[in-house]
């Protein structure tokens, strides 16, 4: 495995170049939006794809960098598929800040003793490993056990696979051998005029939802309403919670999949009904549905899903964050950006395919020689007519506390 000596690793420590971090941030998000398309049997489940960057990220950073580039991978994915403040953005934060942190400091420990394919399978085992706990804890509770090894499984040969791209990349790559000597089209029309009737006041409803409200509002207004979905004690109300936000998700014009979000609540009270507690409802054959399994399995499966949509409606893409972390992260959505318009240079048979190591390696030396500066985005202020309409979605969302107590 391809790593500096301590000496190295000082000088790089004190020459580092932050555009080396953007990059692999950039690639973070793009391996994150091509993973989000790929269709899972469980929203919180991850082939991997995004950590490539953070592995190679192990040869070429410190930790408090590397940490850097986590922190740039987890919010900036969350961002850009709106999930921040959904249970997904709880796995993902956890599974890659533990798999990461191990990973980093066993690759300290083994030194050249240990490959990207041993350090890939134990990331994936340890990434899982959380998430498990975290499906025990919030969704599945003892039923858990039944996804367990088919999940560990997927995600040791994941691990083993992208280990092995890894490795391969990084004796292929002339960038990361430059990084570390450097350190030491058009739309299609839509052939139905009523389909392009509607896909016409789609764009409306989120031309004004971009135009009324600023994102940073939109972040407060989701922080203000997220306890009032999580401390509801009433199930009844949560589900009212969830279609109050399924329904302001269609009013802002936001893309949503309304058929996988009842595949996910259906799956999540499946498997809830697993183990059964409380009156029973009624049978299936030797299977018994009970009113306490049902229960808690809505309740879970719609408290997900309303987070869900909330982080629908209020995180956008325009949100900034401040300080030099939110300038790597606003610099590595606009490398993020490039790497989507090249993407067609990155295209190969198979992951095996050895060309696309060179097409990779081809493209980071382009970006690499290309000065990235955030664009300026145009501020957009709340009308007073947003903060209105902000206002009433927050006492709307807090009512049911008003009725129960």
């Amino acid at each position: 495995m391809l790593t500096l000596s301590s000496g190295e690793k000082t000088l790089e420590a004190r020459n580092l170049d932050a555009s080396s971090l953007a990059l692999l941030g950039a690639f973070c998000l793009f391996l994150s939006a091509v993973e989000y398309m790929i269709p899972k049997p469980l929203p919180f489940m991850r082939i991997g794809l995004a950590n490539l960057p953070i592995m190679l990220g192990l040869c070429i950073f410190p930790l408090r960098s590397f940490v850097i580039l986590i922190c740039i991978k987890v919010f900036g994915q969350a961002l850009i598929t709106g999930t921040l403040f959904s249970y997904i953005f709880l796995f993902s934060f956890t599974g890659t800040f533990l798999s990461a942190l191990f990973m980093f400091f066993l690759q300290k420990i083994a030194k050249d003793n240990i490959t990207f394919i041993g350090i890939g399978a134990a990331g994936a085992v340890i990434s899982n490993i959380s998430q498990l706990a975290l499906a025990y804890m919030f969704i599945f509770k003892e039923s858990v056990r039944y996804i367990t090894p088919p999940f560990l499984a997927a995600g040791l040969v994941t691990g083993i696979v992208l280990g092995v791209f890894c490795e391969m990349f990084v004796r292929r790559s002339r960038w990361i051998k430059t990084i570390i000597f450097s350190h030491g089209g058009t739309e299609a029309r839509s052939c139905c005029s009523n389909l392009s009737f509607i896909e016409h006041k789609i764009k409306n409803r989120l031309l004004f939802y971009n135009n009324i409200f600023s994102a940073e509002m939109l972040f407060l207004a989701g922080l203000l309403i997220i306890p009032a979905v999580l401390f509801n004690p009433s199930t009844e109300y949560r589900v009212y919670q969830f279609l109050f936000f399924c329904f302001l998700v269609l009013l802002s014009g936001k893309k949503t999949d309304f058929l996988f979000t009842v595949f996910v609540t259906f799956i999540v009270i499946a498997f809830n009904l697993i183990i059964p507690y409380g009156r029973v409802l009624f049978s299936i054959g030797v299977f018994k549905i009970t009113s306490g399994a049902l229960e808690a399995g809505i309740h879970r499966a719609v408290t997900l899903q309303a987070l869900v949509m909330l982080s629908k409606i209020t995180i956008r893409k325009d949100l900034i964050l401040p300080g030099a972390f939110g300038q790597l992260l606003g610099e590595s959505m606009c490398i993020f950006s490039e790497i989507m318009s090249r993407k067609f240079k990155i295209k190969g048979k198979n992951i095996f395919d050895k060309n696309i190591f060179y097409k990779i390696d081809n493209l980071m030396m382009e970006l690499s020689d290309i000065k990235f500066t955030q664009q300026p985005i145009q501020k957009i202020h709340t009308k007073p007519a947003g903060y209105v309409i902000l206002i009433a979605v927050i006492i709307i969302s807090w009512l049911p506390w008003f009725i129960l107590f």
